[in-house]
């Protein structure tokens, strides 16, 4: 949870939707600025520190990289760009994060600063990377995109066991991820689990799951971002629009300030005095009728407006008799009867 008012961060993850170009980068800062959303995430990749010319592709998109190697190679940014980044997003109000994938990125990552650590579920089994940056004491989010509860259970353990605070990402590492795959149950079971504030990074690219998440108690909720879905890369079908980010963000708030409000029904009833009055139904003859008549169901009818007797009280005017003459449509009073 966000500490700012308690709120949900909301996190627009670029990831490699800027396709190795800086000057795109710094259009999706700017970008998600407009939104009003908490943070904007990277993603720190260093080629020869975090894989091998043998990396397989997991979807083969690029028509411009002939191996997985050379892709990342081309998403390399440079230290001093990393810090020009992180300045531009300080700057427009932006929490900064970016999620490391070798050590030679933590250390980047470290002198560039980080809000949060932002642990990919690939990296979740590597104890040197969580180690650390352990050391900066900073909070991790820790993602479970595609891992077992074992081995969550052992990075949660370590992370814990240094006194560090961690957020449990609920995560499904499918792109896009299907409804049925999201995994909102996952939450409450976290936050049981671990006794600790829990998360979902959304891969559905759409914007309901962040809704369903706040209502449930996301801290955190981190979404793909691309400036259109006719953009290159992988995570296109995965990722919400700009416009989209925009709709979640507006609608997180508006979910977040309606959930920290209790209602009194009676409380509402009593500042609604003047619209009950106007459109709830009063007693009222239905006919016209002399002096003496005895009052029953055929000769009175329930109409707007409420301003005189309610209708729930209509057994204390059945058998009394009217002491004067009345119209039809005249509110009965209970001064009219014997």
């Amino acid at each position: 949870m966000d500490d700012e008012n308690n709120k949900t961060l909301i996190v627009a993850e670029i990831g490699q939707a800027h396709d190795g170009s800086l000057g795109l980068a710094h259009s999706y800062i700017d970008a998600v600025a407009k939104t009003k959303a908490d943070a904007i995430k990277f993603q720190t990749h260093i080629a020869h520190a975090e894989t091998t010319i043998h990396e397989p592709w997991r979807v083969n998109f690029s028509r411009q990289d002939k191996t997985r190697y050379e892709y990342w190679k081309r998403m390399e940014i440079s230290k001093e760009q990393w810090q020009d980044l992180k300045k531009h997003a300080d700057g427009e109000g932006l929490k900064f994060l970016s999620s490391p994938f070798s050590l030679e990125a933590v250390e980047i990552l470290k002198e560039v600063g980080v809000h949060a650590w932002k642990i990919a579920s690939g990296e979740v089994n590597n104890d040197e990377i969580l180690d650390s940056i352990a050391e900066t004491g900073l909070e991790i989010f820790l993602s479970t995109g595609m891992s077992r509860i074992d081995e969550i259970d052992k990075a949660v353990e370590r992370i814990q066991n240094k006194g560090l605070k961690v957020t449990v990402l609920q995560c499904t590492s499918m792109y896009p991820t299907p409804k049925e795959k999201i995994g909102l149950n996952l939450l409450g079971f976290f936050r049981e689990r671990y006794k600790c504030d829990v998360g979902l990074s959304d891969h559905s690219g759409t914007i309901y799951p962040g809704f369903a998440a706040t209502t449930l108690g996301a801290s955190v909720l981190e979404v793909h971002t691309t400036f259109s879905r006719d953009m290159f890369g992988p995570d296109v079908s995965s990722s919400i629009t700009i416009n989209e980010l925009n709709q979640l963000v507006n609608g997180v708030r508006f979910i977040e300030k309606m959930m920290k409000h209790y209602v009194d029904k009676d409380l509402i009833a009593d500042e609604l005095k003047d619209m009950r009055q106007t459109f709830m139904k009063s007693i009222v003859y239905s006919v016209n009728m002399k002096r003496g008549t005895l009052i029953d169901r055929r000769n009175v009818s329930f109409k707007k407006p409420g301003t005189g007797i309610d209708p729930l009280n209509i057994e204390k005017v059945l058998g009394k008799k009217l002491k004067r003459n009345v119209k039809t449509d005249e509110l009965l009073s209970m001064d009219d009867l014997i």
